[in-house]
Protein backbone atom coordinates (compact mmCIF):
# COMPACT_ATOMS: atom_id res chain seq x y z
CA UNK A 1 0.00 0.00 0.00
CA UNK A 2 1.69 3.08 -0.99
CA UNK A 3 1.08 6.62 0.60
CA UNK A 4 -0.85 5.65 3.76
CA UNK A 5 -2.11 8.51 6.14
CA UNK A 6 -2.38 8.59 10.30
CA UNK A 7 -5.83 9.86 11.12
CA UNK A 8 -4.95 12.87 13.40
CA UNK A 9 -7.73 11.42 16.02
CA UNK A 10 -5.46 8.15 16.02
CA UNK A 11 -2.58 10.17 16.70
CA UNK A 12 -4.41 11.91 19.43
CA UNK A 13 -5.06 8.88 20.96
CA UNK A 14 -1.59 8.04 21.23
CA UNK A 15 -0.85 10.19 24.12
CA UNK A 16 1.62 8.12 26.44
CA UNK A 17 3.86 7.09 23.33
CA UNK A 18 7.37 6.47 23.46
CA UNK A 19 9.90 7.05 21.50
CA UNK A 20 11.85 4.42 20.17
CA UNK A 21 14.10 6.39 17.19
CA UNK A 22 15.32 5.72 14.15
CA UNK A 23 14.88 2.39 12.34
CA UNK A 24 17.01 2.39 9.07
CA UNK A 25 18.00 -0.12 6.37
CA UNK A 26 21.06 0.85 3.75
CA UNK A 27 21.52 -0.54 0.43
CA UNK A 28 25.24 -0.29 0.31
CA UNK A 29 25.00 2.69 -1.74
CA UNK A 30 23.57 6.29 -0.78
CA UNK A 31 19.84 5.18 -0.95
CA UNK A 32 18.17 3.87 2.28
CA UNK A 33 14.72 3.59 4.00
CA UNK A 34 14.49 5.12 7.00
CA UNK A 35 11.30 5.14 9.91
CA UNK A 36 11.13 7.32 12.67
CA UNK A 37 9.58 4.91 15.19
CA UNK A 38 7.33 5.35 18.32
CA UNK A 39 5.37 3.03 20.32
CA UNK A 40 2.31 2.44 22.81
CA UNK A 41 2.68 1.02 26.34
CA UNK A 42 3.38 -2.46 26.20
CA UNK A 43 0.48 -2.85 28.86
CA UNK A 44 -2.03 -1.56 25.87
CA UNK A 45 -4.52 -4.19 24.84
CA UNK A 46 -3.82 -3.19 21.49
CA UNK A 47 -0.24 -1.94 20.56
CA UNK A 48 1.04 0.17 18.08
CA UNK A 49 3.84 0.93 16.32
CA UNK A 50 3.49 4.73 14.52
CA UNK A 51 5.85 7.46 12.85
CA UNK A 52 7.16 8.53 9.91
CA UNK A 53 8.13 6.42 6.98
CA UNK A 54 11.03 8.28 4.70
CA UNK A 55 12.30 7.05 0.89
CA UNK A 56 15.73 7.95 1.10
CA UNK A 57 16.43 6.10 -2.18
CA UNK A 58 16.98 8.47 -5.43
CA UNK A 59 16.87 4.85 -7.33
CA UNK A 60 13.15 5.20 -9.62
CA UNK A 61 11.16 2.33 -8.79
CA UNK A 62 12.83 1.82 -5.01
CA UNK A 63 10.10 3.05 -2.27
CA UNK A 64 10.58 2.38 1.83
CA UNK A 65 8.45 -0.43 3.22
CA UNK A 66 7.57 -0.90 7.11
CA UNK A 67 6.18 -4.12 8.58
CA UNK A 68 5.80 -5.26 12.29
CA UNK A 69 5.85 -8.70 13.70
CA UNK A 70 3.92 -8.95 17.02
CA UNK A 71 4.57 -11.85 19.62
CA UNK A 72 1.67 -12.34 21.26
CA UNK A 73 1.02 -12.31 25.40
CA UNK A 74 -0.94 -15.70 24.85
CA UNK A 75 1.43 -17.32 22.28
CA UNK A 76 1.89 -16.79 18.64
CA UNK A 77 3.19 -14.36 16.55
CA UNK A 78 1.13 -11.96 13.53
CA UNK A 79 2.47 -9.79 10.73
CA UNK A 80 0.94 -6.33 10.46
CA UNK A 81 0.29 -5.50 6.91
CA UNK A 82 3.27 -3.63 5.03
CA UNK A 83 3.00 0.06 4.75
CA UNK A 84 4.76 1.56 1.88
CA UNK A 85 5.93 4.75 0.47
CA UNK A 86 8.39 6.11 -2.23
CA UNK A 87 7.50 10.09 -1.04
CA UNK A 88 10.13 11.68 1.01
CA UNK A 89 7.65 11.75 4.48
CA UNK A 90 5.09 9.73 5.35
CA UNK A 91 2.89 8.95 8.33
CA UNK A 92 2.22 5.06 9.33
CA UNK A 93 0.31 3.64 12.08
CA UNK A 94 0.69 -1.20 12.57
CA UNK A 95 -1.44 -2.28 15.26
CA UNK A 96 -1.87 -5.61 17.09
CA UNK A 97 -4.75 -7.89 17.26
CA UNK A 98 -4.09 -7.92 21.41
CA UNK A 99 -1.74 -7.74 23.65
CA UNK A 100 1.88 -8.59 22.99
CA UNK A 101 5.07 -9.20 24.43
CA UNK A 102 7.35 -8.01 21.87
CA UNK A 103 7.41 -6.34 18.52
CA UNK A 104 9.90 -6.79 15.57
CA UNK A 105 10.01 -3.63 13.16
CA UNK A 106 11.58 -4.24 9.99
CA UNK A 107 12.37 -1.39 7.53
CA UNK A 108 13.38 -2.13 4.00
CA UNK A 109 13.62 -0.59 0.32
CA UNK A 110 10.90 -2.12 -1.77
CA UNK A 111 11.20 -2.18 -5.68
CA UNK A 112 7.78 -1.29 -7.25
CA UNK A 113 8.70 -3.60 -10.31
CA UNK A 114 9.54 -7.13 -8.96
CA UNK A 115 6.99 -5.84 -5.82
CA UNK A 116 9.90 -7.56 -3.66
CA UNK A 117 11.37 -5.85 0.06
CA UNK A 118 15.43 -6.12 -0.11
CA UNK A 119 18.35 -4.76 2.59
CA UNK A 120 15.96 -5.48 5.58
CA UNK A 121 16.84 -4.34 9.10
CA UNK A 122 14.74 -5.10 12.15
CA UNK A 123 15.11 -4.07 15.36
CA UNK A 124 13.45 -6.20 18.68
CA UNK A 125 11.63 -3.98 21.12
CA UNK A 126 10.72 -5.22 24.60
CA UNK A 127 9.54 -4.19 27.58
CA UNK A 128 12.72 -5.28 29.48
CA UNK A 129 14.65 -2.69 26.65
CA UNK A 130 12.27 -0.07 27.35
CA UNK A 131 12.66 -0.52 31.46
CA UNK A 132 16.86 -0.36 31.41
CA UNK A 133 16.75 2.94 29.50
CA UNK A 134 18.27 5.74 31.36
CA UNK A 135 16.04 8.13 32.84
Amino acid sequence: MIGTGVPAAAQAAVASAIHWGPVTSSAGHSGHAKADVWITDFSAETFAVHGTLHDRDRHRGHCASIRARFHYVGGGTGWSRPRSTCSAKSPFRLTSDGQIKRVDVRVCLYDLASRTTFTCHADAITPEIIANWPR
